[in-house]
């Protein structure tokens, strides 16, 4: 079966209802209508790909019913969600461990309210999805961030830095927010790695919540994602882990997120905080996730050959632009520039200046905790992205 990757999809313009030219029905999309009709977007992290067709054709026949009341997670996502787990992972998780959610960023505020009191440390590396750096100021908790460590070579990648996470740590630490496979940067982070930040989460008794979203788009041939929790069995009382349909199948708009927690009394914590602060499940996103692990991983692997494809093609270009590095992600659709060396680099904002001088919009680096660096997203027809990286080289060839 074949897909196409390759047409564009118009999500700039509103639809015409069927009834009268006059009546018009927008969809807005924040990626797209951020920014002026001049301006190429290659920020925000959702793709330009429709969704796999056997989860169209399951929102369609969802629809047909015509009735959108109040729903449950049906025990076949949760059976679907296990033996995807099972079949991709080899972790053997329990339908009870599920609990479905309207999104990993509020799974995370969920965390720190569930986890810590007012004043207790949330820790992260940096740089790090934003969010990450929002969760402790939104809950009243103490940020504590620790620095990744940058490559030390064009052909290195960033590294884990566990001094620097022993720098950061303190008596009132008590949560730490973990990215793995990681945005921005790509890293698919090594078990010596991972082993390290298991003895420090126990050493220092800290609950842990593993954002997992990216596990499905490992771009290396060959690679195999270990879920944090199936690796490192003994963090199950402290680990909460995040699953979601939405950057694999470009599903996040439907809002459809799973937390896995193998621990009853660390559930039970989680779950009691959610209640009255997070909606019921939203019906269409049930369904979409259901087809999406049932029947996309067809549609999956003929994504994963056209992210090669684009990685291969940016890295290729960055090679040309004097003073900007970037490691290679290993995984997701997204690539970490370092512009401070550019030609934009002594901007304040190196994303600010390549929307301004080229019409190309990119994620600020600053947003991420380390100014001078942008995040691009590449999740975008073969077309798309060489038009931009054309807009591109005008100001950094």
């Amino acid at each position: 079966m074949s897909f196409d990757f390759a047409t564009p999809i118009n999500r700039r313009q509103p639809r015409l209802s069927s009834d009268a030219a006059e009546d018009v029905i927008e969809w807005p999309s924040q990626k797209w209508h951020r920014y002026d009709e001049d301006v190429l977007p290659l920020w925000v992290a959702d793709m330009d790909f429709r969704s796999p067709p056997e989860v169209i054709e399951a929102l369609q026949a969802r629809l047909e019913h015509g009735v959108y009341g109040y729903g449950l997670v049906p025990d076949s996502l949760r059976a679907a969600l296990c033996e995807w787990s099972v079949r991709r992972y080899d972790w053997d998780i329990e339908a009870g461990w599920q609990h479905w959610l309207p999104g990993v960023v509020p799974a995370l505020h969920l965390a720190s309210l569930a986890f810590t009191e007012p004043g207790d440390g949330v820790m992260t590396v940096t740089p790090i999805y934003p969010p990450f750096l929002q969760v402790a100021r939104r809950t009243g908790r103490e940020l504590q961030q620790a620095a990744l460590v940058p490559p030390e070579s064009e052909e290195g990648q960033w590294t884990l830095d566990l001094d620097a996470l022993e720098a950061a740590v303190t008596e009132r630490t008590r949560l730490l927010l973990w990215c793995h496979p990681h945005n921005p940067t790509g890293r698919q982070w090594s078990h010596a790695e991972l082993e390290g930040l298991a003895a420090f989460v126990e050493r220092h008794d800290l609950v842990v919540v593993s954002d997992e979203l990216h596990c499905d788009l490992l771009l290396d041939e060959g690679a195999r994602h270990v879920p944090l929790a199936a690796a490192f069995p003994q963090l199950a009382a402290r680990i909460v882990t995040l699953w979601a349909p939405s950057k694999t199948f470009n599903l996040a708009g439907l809002t459809a997120a799973c937390a896995i927690i193998s621990d009853a009394r660390l559930r039970r914590r989680f779950v009691e905080t959610a209640k009255g602060l997070m909606p019921d499940g939203n019906v269409l996103g049930l369904v979409a996730a259901e087809a999406a692990f049932r029947h996309g991983e067809a549609w999956r692997q003929a994504l994963l050959d056209v992210l090669r494809g684009h990685r291969r093609a940016l890295v290729e270009r960055v090679a040309r632009w004097p003073g900007v590095q970037l490691a290679a992600p290993q995984s997701t659709y997204l690539a970490w520039l370092d512009l401070r060396e550019s030609h934009v680099g002594s901007a304040d904002s190196p994303a600010a200046e390549l929307l301004k001088q080229a019409g190309v919009a990119l994620s600020d680096g600053a947003d991420f905790g380390w100014p001078g660096f942008a995040r691009l997203n590449f999740g975008t027809t073969a077309q798309q992205l060489e038009l931009a990286l054309e807009r591109m080289d005008r100001v950094l060839g």
